[in-house]
């Protein structure tokens, strides 16, 4: 009788492959079983093994239970997405300790937890998902290839097991101020459902002039205290479609944040590096603007000249560069504003040398996590659309002084 871990690994070699008449003869054979009376649950228990082992693997490589569950979504689907959930949830039963706090978190963001037994794991999630044996059987090897192919990442926080995983505080969450987050989202939601460009403005305009007091308030306090806090990073979908002009919004709005991003386009997210309270307001400013960004650009398709020759796929990505770069003038002017304002309360001797101190810092994290990074040439493709963008950004401009002009090299991939 064949073994249920040769079968599998049969079945993951022909996907590899290219002779797909060879994969369906060894799916087959997944589906035939040991020919034991429990052949087809031995399987099962194999796939779900093999499966729980190469997402333990992951984790040292770099990866987070959100970027596997993103990537699988982006590269298989949805259905796949939530197999995976679940060999993690079993994943996380086996996982040595420590387990940091936010790891934890991100498995019940995820709704990642095991229905009832390990064994039926696989069956439970193909009845939910309306699936027959030899489509779930097909799926789970695809899931299976799919982890096993993923490459190493930047290890951005220590995974669980490791040395330090639950001493460091996790990136992307600030230290203090809920209330002040709170009052950002409130506001950013109102800009987002406004059809009145001057009350987005505002809104958005004093979600940045909180942030930025806020990021000059950890900075001075992180100056006086001994924790030894380093710069964290998060990573944000930068998927299709116009996933290079997500990217680059992404960056403008790091670099208005004291922070660097590096753009994976192969894996569809940007890399965030920066102080915790810095990376939750870039969190925050790019979901809302890429909402902005995209409702404006839906309006601006509406408003296009007759007859117009050029693509409506070139138009927006020329619509949404624009949008980007003029934004990311605006929230740096923001900054620079709060910067001289908490100088003059604080005094620059005391501030300018602590916000330099916190931009090597980044600069340092950034140089020592990806040393062989590339830079990007924009180009504008519909001079129209760029127009339309630049025009779309200036209505919901934060006016905070004057502007830059903007960067030759607006990102990083």
């Amino acid at each position: 009788m064949p073994d249920a871990d040769e079968l599998v690994a049969d079945a993951l070699a022909a996907v590899r492959g290219t002779d797909v008449r060879q994969a369906e003869r060894q799916l087959d054979r997944l589906m035939v079983g040991t020919g034991a009376a429990d052949g087809t649950t031995a399987v099962d228990a194999a796939l779900l093994r093999r499966l729980v082992r190469g997402l333990g693997r992951l984790w040292p490589r770099g990866w987070q239970p959100v970027d596997v569950d993103r990537i699988t979504a982006r590269r298989l689907d949805a259905r796949a997405a939530r197999l995976v959930r679940d060999a993690m949830a079993v994943q996380r039963r086996e996982q040595a300790e420590p387990v940091p706090t936010w790891w934890d978190d991100q498995l019940g963001g995820l709704t990642a937890e095991v229905r009832g037994d390990d064994r039926g794991v696989l069956a439970g999630w193909a009845t939910r998902e309306g699936l027959d044996r030899v489509d779930a059987l097909r799926a789970a090897v695809d899931v299976l290839a799919l982890v096993e192919s993923l490459p190493p990442i930047a290890v951005l926080r220590p995974p669980p097991g490791s040395t330090g995983a639950t001493t460091s505080r996790a990136a992307g969450t600030a230290r203090s101020g809920s209330p002040m987050l709170d009052r950002v989202r409130a506001l950013l939601a109102k800009a987002e459902s406004t059809t009145f460009p001057a009350e987005a403005e505002a809104l958005t305009g004093k979600a940045q002039e909180l942030i930025a007091r806020h990021s000059i308030d950890e900075a001075l306090l992180a100056a006086g205290s001994t924790t030894g806090d380093l710069p964290g990073g998060v990573r944000l979908s930068t998927d299709p479609p116009y996933a290079g002009a997500k990217a680059l919004l992404v960056q403008e709005v790091a670099a208005a944040n004291r922070c660097e991003a590096v753009w994976s386009d192969d894996l569809g997210f940007t890399t965030v590096l920066g102080w915790p309270a810095d990376l939750v307001a870039v969190d925050l400013l790019y979901t809302s603007l890429l909402v902005q960004a995209t409702a404006a650009m839906l309006r601006g398709r509406a408003e296009r000249r007759p007859g117009s020759g050029r693509r409506t796929k070139v138009w927006d990505e020329s619509f949404l560069n624009a949008f980007a770069l003029r934004i990311g003038e605006r929230l740096r002017a923001a900054t620079d504003a709060a910067d001289q304002a908490a100088a003059e309360t604080a005094g620059a001797q005391r501030l300018l040398p602590v916000l330099a101190e916190r931009g090597e810092a980044v600069q340092e994290r950034l140089e020592t996590l990806f040393p062989g990074v590339t830079r990007h040439r924009l180009s504008v493709r519909d001079a129209e659309g760029w127009s339309s963008g630049t025009s779309a950004a200036d209505r919901a401009s934060l006016d905070a002084g004057g502007g830059r002009k903007p960067r030759q090299v607006p990102g990083r991939r």
